[in-house]
């Protein structure tokens, strides 16, 4: 049976104001034997707080608003997982939410969200905010709030920044340095996830290593395996030189495998492969995938708990932190002889 507080302080002998007090760990002037009584029968009946009838007390629901662009998407789970492990053990709940990347639905589950009495949101978005939901609006007054969005949104704390630049530098550096160049790209759809930094990497590799930009070296798709596909197919069609192709994600560099064994091509031997993101499945496709790692799942975790601290801490200002990438070098990379440049 659930027993209410009340209960609680009946069979311990003690108050409801000294079972509450305990509790919630404000119990400091109570003794150590009526503690243990109290504590005792929570233990005995599996006592579980309601919070939503708490919340009506302490203004705390101990539940947070997540807002994401794609659940399916990879590097979201991860995320989300990175969430869960942070705010699991501290009591707290996500409500999910998949905006399937509408700046309008996001918009309609933040106004959900507050009705619900989240005590704080993640938002995941590849949108400015609308000014009707900008981080000084009114809207987030008493709302913490923490954006998961590549620094799209200014702001002068609260950001969580990943040197996607260097990461993406250092891959098509290391296949210019092992002869590649004639170096394509696949890269996001414009009003997909904006991936800039990326983009911006390869380009000043070529500069660097003194080889020319091509604009018909770079095809567009979705973040998507199917979307890596269809961008691969379209760019190995119009041209035949390419020796190696970058991809702005790992999902994207799986569907590039495909269309390169469609053209009867092989990975390594005659294409070259890179991807970015370090999915975990990125070492069990075949050959197994050079990317570039982020850490996806201590993006969540960082999220997670900036967002709690602000929560629980109001007055404190939310940090920024910048995350490292590391090259995985595995075996989709082939190092072109004098014979084959």
């Amino acid at each position: 049976m659930k027993l209410t507080i009340k209960e609680i302080a009946e069979l311990a002998g003690v108050s409801v104001t000294t079972v509450s007090q305990i509790l919630n760990n404000k119990g400091s002037r109570f003794s150590e034997s009526t503690r243990a009584r109290v504590l005792q029968v929570v233990e005995e009946y599996q006592y579980k707080p309601d919070y939503f009838a708490s919340n009506l007390i302490n203004r705390h629901s101990k539940t947070i608003g997540m807002i994401v662009p794609d659940v399916t998407d990879f590097f979201f789970s991860k995320i989300i997982e990175g969430v869960e492990n942070y705010i699991n053990s501290l009591g707290y709940v996500i409500i999910l939410c998949n905006s399937r990347h509408s700046q309008e639905k996001e918009n309609q589950y933040l106004e959900e969200l507050a009705h619900r009495s989240v005590d704080g949101i993640l938002l995941a978005t590849p949108n400015i905010l609308s000014e009707e939901h900008a981080l000084n609006s009114g809207f987030y007054k008493h709302m913490p709030i923490m954006l998961i969005d590549r620094g799209l949104n200014q702001r002068d704390n609260g950001r969580l920044l990943v040197k996607e630049y260097e990461g993406a530098y250092q891959a098509v550096d290391m296949m210019i340095k092992d002869g590649h160049k004639y170096i394509g790209m696949l890269k996001e759809t414009t009003g997909y996830y904006q991936l800039e930094e990326r983009f911006n990497g390869y380009r000043q590799a070529l500069k660097d290593n003194r080889l020319p930009f091509t604009g018909r070296f770079v095809s567009s798709g979705e973040l998507t395996v199917s979307g890596g596909y269809e961008a691969a197919k379209e760019l190995l069609q119009k041209n035949k030189e390419i020796t190696a192709i970058f991809c702005g994600n790992d999902a994207m560099a799986i569907g590039c495998y495909q269309a390169i064994y469609e053209t009867g091509r092989k990975i390594p031997d005659d294409i070259s492969v890179i991807g970015f993101d370090g999915l975990k499945l990125s070492e069990y496709i075949f050959p197994p995938l050079t990317t570039i790692r982020q850490p996806s799942f201590e993006i969540g975790y960082y999220a997670a708990q900036f967002l709690i601290n602000a929560i629980e801490y109001p007055n404190r200002k939310m940090p920024n932190k910048t995350f490292e990438t590391k090259l995985i070098i595995r075996e989709s990379v082939k190092v072109l002889t004098s014979e084959t440049e």
